[in-house]
């Protein structure tokens, strides 16, 4: 009697709990909405966090607080494995291939990817009574305006013939109420900071790149006065601290992409982040990306905004860890994945991936979906109970239900992989194939042509093998065709999710 009591009231309160959930996110949502803020850090590798590698020669406490009191995914995949066509997912919904953009990135000089007419996260938020704002590292083209007398941007050796006391359109044109940006990656110039539009202070300067050993690198480039490259993470993170603390008083809720500019290279820990990790500059740096972290949360929490706000936290692609890298530290930065940035491997695109949201998203979920980048904008439009647009945002799927329950059934059918020099990749449940041999990416060789006998591409178990050791290619035929004939359809065809 005793047990069937206890096993009456625990069902009672596990109700009770699961009902107070869904009311309070019910409440938020017909009111006004959650605060969202996204927050991308920059070449940050799945190992890189203590709580999702136990030998990470780096601690992470303020993510690892997320991801206790939140969820986490495990098999969660940057559309790319390197940071423009990333974002121009994270942004729009959709690949980058599908984009004029077919591999590579964009430098600091290239016009904007993303055309005015095509919906955004931000402009569908905006339309929804959201205030938008985009703060650090764009990297997905500008409209920067040439000198008089020109008709084209051109740039060679880090100088350009643009005119940067005339508008430029940036994300202020996407969507965004509010932009504070620089162009590109902080080893590309131009070095500039852009403020709704407007160079915050022109490029006077030039520098002449540094080349100070492993990580250490900016290219030569034009440079404003007001653009020191050690000060450039902290100055992004106070401006968006001091964005969340101006929308306390504010009647609508707020969107805030946060996009860092670390640890990408160069490796510039500054103050008490030198040597406090045990994996060189490039732990140090990521420290450094985990305070950001903290004073966004600790922000929120002043302001009496952190109950009523999503914060996700990822990465645009996997770590740039070299073989040297890893001779020389314990650390692993991409965990047991093969590869690195730019890679087709798993190692260059799955990305640790938290979400916290108190009282709504139950804390230490973990959850085994396998997802992408370019999910938020669908997940987004099912957390507000609101259409998402007719046109655009093709590839995105609503992943909100596996934020805050453990859903077994898969809600995405497959992901498209993608690297640096475009090679394509599949994977659907537990099988990824890839119809090439090499990384296309960084780690060599980059292609490869099949040796006597061998299969021309790849076909993984990524649930038993999730290291890509054992090639069942040949093993198992049926799979491979039906893969390459799905990758076919997606690449012709888009995804069915509407």
């Amino acid at each position: 009697m005793n047990a069937l009591r206890f096993l009456f009231l625990f069902l009672v309160i596990t109700s009770c709990k699961s009902n107070a959930t869904i009311q309070k996110q019910d409440s938020v949502i017909k009111n006004t909405g959650p605060n969202i803020v996204y927050i991308l850090a920059d070449d940050m590798g799945y190992g890189d966090l203590s709580s999702l590698n136990s030998a990470s020669g780096i601690q992470t406490p303020y993510m690892d607080k997320i991801l206790k009191e939140g969820v986490h995914f495990t098999d969660a995949h940057s559309n790319s494995s390197v940071c423009t066509p990333t974002r121009y997912g994270i942004i729009t919904g959709r690949y980058a291939w599908r984009s004029p953009l077919k591999k590579g990135v964009l430098h600091g000089y290239k016009p904007a990817l993303i055309e005015e007419s095509r919906p955004t996260v931000a402009s569908y938020l905006k339309s929804n009574g959201y205030t938008t704002a985009c703060i650090g590292k764009w990297h997905i083209g500008l409209g920067m305006q040439p000198k008089d007398g020109d008709k084209v941007v051109k740039s060679k050796d880090g100088v350009s013939n643009v005119d940067f006391s005339k508008p430029i359109k940036d994300p202020s044109d996407l969507g965004f109420d509010y932009s504070y940006i620089m162009p590109a990656s902080l080893d590309i110039p131009p070095y500039v900071y852009i403020e709704n539009g407007k160079t915050v202070e022109l490029p006077t300067e030039f520098t002449k790149g540094k080349n100070a050993g492993r990580g250490v690198m900016w290219r030569p480039g034009e440079k404003a006065p007001n653009f020191v490259f050690e000060q450039v993470l902290d100055n992004f993170t106070k401006r968006s601290v001091s964005f969340i603390q101006d929308q306390k008083e504010v009647d609508s809720p707020f969107f805030l992409y946060f996009p860092l500019t670390a640890p990408h290279k160069p490796w510039l820990p500054v103050g008490e982040a030198i040597g406090k990790s045990e994996a060189g500059l490039y732990g140090d740096y990521v420290t450094m990306v985990d305070d950001a972290v903290g004073a966004v949360v600790e922000a929120l929490k002043k302001s009496g905004q952190l109950e009523n706000t999503l914060i996700i936290v990822t990465s645009d692609n996997g770590a740039n860890w070299t073989e040297r890298d890893q001779e020389l530290y314990p650390h692993r930065a991409n965990y047991i994945y093969k590869g690195r940035k730019a890679d087709i491997y798993d190692g260059g695109h799955r990305v640790p991936y938290i979400a916290q949201w108190p009282g709504v998203i139950p804390a230490g979920l973990e959850s085994n979906q396998l997802m992408s980048t370019t999910d938020l904008f669908a997940t987004l439009s099912g957390i507000l109970n609101q259409p998402n647009v007719e046109e655009g945002a093709e590839d995105s799927f609503n992943l909100w239900p596996a934020y805050t329950s453990n859903v077994k059934t898969p809600i995405r059918e497959a992901v498209v992989h993608h690297s640096l020099y475009g090679m394509f990749s599949i994977r659907k449940g537990k099988w990824k194939f890839t119809p090439e041999l090499g990384s296309g990416g960084f780690t060599k060789p980059k292609n490869r042509e099949p040796k006597p006998n061998e299969a021309p591409g790849t076909l993984y178990d990524m649930i038993n093998d999730p290291t890509e050791k054992n090639n069942l290619y040949n093993e198992h035929p049926e799979v491979v065709e039906e893969l390459n004939n799905l990758l076919e359809t997606y690449k012709s065809q888009g995804y069915s999710n509407k």
